[in-house]
């Protein structure tokens, strides 16, 4: 009873390893960037990555790929947004199967050829983008069955792909967003060429239910040969929005496209001269931008069409005044964009504009200096006027008389040098003011006062700014940026008592009076740039900002005066901390990041940038328990203390290393095997990293070659690996001496047969077959056409083997995992055959455990062969490492399968299983 329970608890241990084996996988992945989207706030500005949709989480972004496969293999099977550049000219069948969460496909990979199935299994996919950025368009093949595996597909994208050698490819019905730009169409009547499903059969028929579009967007811009559109070219489409931006196509031909429907239409840069008024009123658009074209004048008889229209943007079209009567001709109108043109230096709207609905209003970059009396009066429904980048350089409460329900005002990047009290008053419901880039020297907050809901305020100078109080009593958010000198002057009360988001950008800043206290109850986020770290020093902290009780964010960019006494504390909730520019202009003064760190405990994304740190060590990062993302960017000759390898388990889900240089030094011979296979971390950048053997070195030697050439053996890990196989070694004599488990008589049997094999001595057996023959479904057509005719057939035209089959020596009904066992008991070798394809088998995985088992409890009788049909990575077999204590080079036979050439590879085979019945005669 005892050897069928040992028969059978054994392939189910060997079965929960392998498991364990696929579970325990690496995150390094070369030339890729993986992470969360939660994160790429804190990402962007050092790690490159592509755009992604709302609402996707796991992604990954890949550069440099020629290999997709290999590529590939790196990148979880989780992710849900993956995007590709490089050089793939065909992607072949099931290229992203074992993908199956993916909702976004990005490619930029210059391929010309998609084959039929090569988005299989991609049934969750929303978004796919196929985009080529060289000079001109890149052909690509893409069949007409390619897309049916998308049942919720929603945006197609192809820029700068040319579709001419497609047709008849069927669109998913879920589709909303086409994109062609930077195509090679010349008429809208190739697209019915290209997806005749596009356009329906027969038009929709009238129906008292709410009209629905075939299509949210249609993008055709920049297809610059575009310039034809054939009679009932788009019969029966309808569409929400048509883009023609940069394209030569005259839109009065659209009138006769057979178009049913259209709300928006893009025209921008497209040339014109007038507004396309027949075309506005045909279907009644409500959009319509027509920026970056040549309308220099509106006559009133233009209009007389479009008042249908609830957005119209003439941005950049060099406009110098407007009808008399403008906007009341566009009953409907909305959002009005004239920035970017010359309607200055005096502001003078149209007359007849009271019962105007007009709510966004912008006037940026029009040269206008002054807004005289009432300006805007006829435009009581008006909610945001944008006046940023012109030259008003004063302002008066009668400038913005009449605009009772303002809530954005934004005055930047104008001349401003001084702010009227009172000049606020007409504003009531008045919530964001942008005064940044003004030349304000002081302002007051009895010159903000007026708009009782003011919730947002940026304010702004080249050089200084003073600022007094009483502040805005609903000031949720503060946004400072001056060139040199910021100067509060704080009253006793609490002046932030409800602000949650603080910006200073400056060098120098001082309170008045000195030793006040500036108390921040409700402050979230906090960024500091350019700034001194005075703030945050221990012996100057009471001075300012003592404690942020609720805290969520700090980003906080100094003025390279490094410090070594710089500490954060009081800001128990702190989630984010980004610093940077603390390496005091080269000179040696490190941050020390055990102090700095100490107080904050709910610390989760940490990012140093610029700090000068010289070490890393577990005291860092001991009390970091929470910490998701470790980020270190453009440090130089960084040390990683060996102390750090007690945290491997503990360390953040993300690490990465843009721009770090490190010491070259073989403390540091862990960081390459615990990247490469680090369980719980995404280690990005050390691939790429450099170390210096001193100060002077600029030889610019790769971090992980100098480790695997230099420091081979660490003394502390092989001594490590020495006690523990010491212990392990008296655990099992220990155990071996207790005759009560019946499971010790199998353990001490194979410990028998290690030492017969050590002492060069084997039992003998009789065996039922020459190999067993191990191989996966995908290789089975090869095995069975090429390999097994050839070793079965009588000499000399082959080796006459007797061969085991599973397939067919397997007897019908037997359970398989004890066939497997017997069937390589009775052979007097195992032929295992590797490709990427069977290493994914969890057959073959199994079977080549079992004969490693077999080689190990049973040497001399058995032995392994290893064939390779193709180059395998070394890191997919690092879990079978153990074998090349027992196999020795002849063991190894690399057969391509395109190779033909039989001779070598049948001599090296009959010399080993010659050589292994030799040593079963002994």
């Amino acid at each position: 009873m005892r050897r069928p329970l040992f028969s059978t608890l054994l392939p189910l241990l060997l079965l929960a390893l392998m498991n364990l084996s696929k579970m325990i996988w690496a995150w390094t992945a070369p030339d890729c960037t993986i992470a969360d989207s939660s994160l790429l706030p804190n990402l962007s500005y050092y790690i490159p990555f592509c755009s992604l949709a709302p609402g996707l989480h796991i992604f990954a972004s890949c550069f440099n790929v020629k290999d997709l496969a290999r590529t590939l293999t790196a990148v979880p099977r989780n992710i849900e947004a993956l995007c590709l550049q490089g050089t793939v000219p065909i992607l072949p069948d099931d290229a992203f199967g074992h993908f199956p969460s993916l909702k976004l496909l990005r490619l930029q990979l210059a391929t010309i050829s998609i084959t039929s199935g090569t988005f299989q299994g991609l049934d969750q996919l929303q978004h796919l983008f196929f985009e080529h950025h060289a000079p001109c368009c890149q052909s690509l093949f893409l069949p007409p069955d390619a897309l049916e595996p998308f049942r919720f597909l929603n945006s197609l994208s192809f820029q700068g792909y040319c579709l001419n050698n497609s047709q008849n490819i069927k669109l998913p019905k879920s589709l909303s967003h086409l994109i062609l730009r930077h195509g090679c169409l010349t008429t809208l009547q190739e697209l019915q060429e290209l997806f005749p499903n596009l356009v329906p059969d027969s038009p929709p028929t009238a129906s008292p239910k709410p009209w629905s579009s075939f299509l949210e967007l249609m993008d055709l811009s920049a297809n610059l040969q575009l310039n034809q559109v054939s009679v009932r070219a788009l019969d029966g489409l309808q569409l929400h929005s048509l883009r023609l931006d940069d394209t030569p196509l005259n839109s009065l031909s659209l009138l006769d496209s057979g178009l049913l429907h259209l709300d928006s239409l893009s025209l921008v840069g497209t040339g014109i001269e007038k507004l396309p008024c027949n075309v506005t009123g045909h279907f009644e658009l409500r959009a319509l931008d027509l920026g970056r074209n040549q309308i220099q004048n509106v006559e009133h008889g233009d209009l007389s069409s479009c008042r249908s229209l609830e957005l119209l943007s003439l941005h950049a079209n060099g406009l110098q005044f407007l009808p008399t009567r403008f906007p009341s001709t566009l009953p409907q109108l909305q959002k009005l964009n004239l920035s970017t043109n010359k309607l200055g230096p005096t502001l003078v709207l149209p007359e007849g504009l009271v019962s105007s609905n007009l709510r966004v209003l912008d006037l940026s970059h029009n040269e206008l200096c002054i807004l005289p009396y009432g300006a805007f009066s006829s435009l009581p429904q008006l909610r945001e006027l944008w006046l940023s980048g012109n030259n008003i350089s004063n302002l008066s409460s009668g400038s913005l008389e009449g605009l009772k329900h303002l809530q954005t005002l934004d005055l930047s990047w104008n001349r401003i040098k001084m702010l009227n009290p009172g000049w606020l008053s007409s504003l009531p419901s008045l919530t964001s003011l942008n005064l940044l880039g003004t030349n304000l020297e002081r302002i007051s907050g009895r010159q903000l006062q007026g708009p009782q809901k003011l919730s947002h305020l940026q304010l702004g100078s080249p050089e200084s700014l003073e600022i007094y109080p009483p502040w805005p009593p609903a000031l949720l958010s503060l946004e400072i940026w001056t060139g040199y000198l910021t100067q509060f002057s704080i009253s006793n009360e609490e002046p932030f008592l409800f602000l949650e988001y603080l910006t200073l950008q400056t060098t120098f800043m001082l309170l008045d009076p000195k030793n006040i206290t500036v108390h921040f109850p409700s402050l979230r986020h906090l960024t500091l740039r350019g700034y001194s770290p005075y703030i945050f020093l221990s012996h100057q902290s009471q001075q300012f900002i003592p404690q942020f009780p609720l805290l969520e964010y700090l980003h906080f960019w100094s003025n390279h005066e490094g410090t070594e006494e710089l500490h954060l504390y009081g800001m128990p909730r702190l989630r984010v901390l980004e610093l940077g520019d603390m390496d005091f202009l080269g000179e040696s003064r490190p941050v020390k990041l055990e102090v700095l760190l100490k107080e904050l405990p709910q610390l989760q994304v940490l990012v140093l940038s610029n700090l000068g740190l010289r070490s890393l060590s577990i005291s860092s990062f001991r009390s970091l328990g929470l910490l998701q993302l470790l980020l270190l960017n453009s440090e130089w000759a960084v040390e990683l203390d060996s102390s750090l390898q007690e945290l491997i388990p503990q360390l953040p889900q993300y690490v990465y290393f843009s721009d770090v240089n490190f010491s070259c030094q073989c403390e540091s011979s862990w960081v390459g095997p615990w990247a490469i296979g680090a369980p719980n971390t995404f280690v990005y950048g050390l691939e790429k990293s450099i170390c210096m053997a001193n100060a002077s070195d600029y030889s610019k030697t790769p971090l992980l070659s100098f480790l695997s050439g230099h420091c081979q053996y660490h003394p502390e890990f092989q001594g490590f690996l020495t006690s523990f196989i010491l212990v392990l070694l008296l655990t099992i004599l220990a155990l071996l001496g207790c005759p009560k488990w019946p499971w010790l008589h199998h353990l001490r049997t194979f410990f028998h047969a290690w030492w017969w094999k050590l002492c060069g001595r084997g039992p003998r057996s009789q065996f039922l077959y020459d190999v067993f023959v191990s191989y996966c479904v995908q290789d089975q057509a090869w095995v069975l056409e090429k390999l097994v005719p050839t070793l079965e057939k009588p000499p000399p035209a082959g080796e006459g083997l007797r061969l085991c089959l599973p397939e067919r020596d397997f007897g019908v009904g037997q359970d398989r995992m004890e066939a497997m066992t017997a069937s390589m008991e009775s052979s007097r070798a195992t032929l295992c055959v590797l490709s990427c394809q069977a290493l994914g088998s969890p057959w073959c995985n199994l079977e080549l455990r079992l004969a490693t088992y077999h080689l190990v409890a049973k040497p001399g009788i058995t032995c392994l062969l290893l064939l390779f049909l193709e180059p395998i990575d070394p890191r997919q077999l690092r879990g079978y490492n153990r074998l090349t204590r027992w196999l020795q080079k002849e063991d190894y036979f690399y057969l391509p399968q395109g190779w033909v050439e039989w001779d070598a590879f049948c001599v090296r085979l009959r010399r080993r299983l010659k050589k292994a019945g030799q040593k079963r005669e002994d």
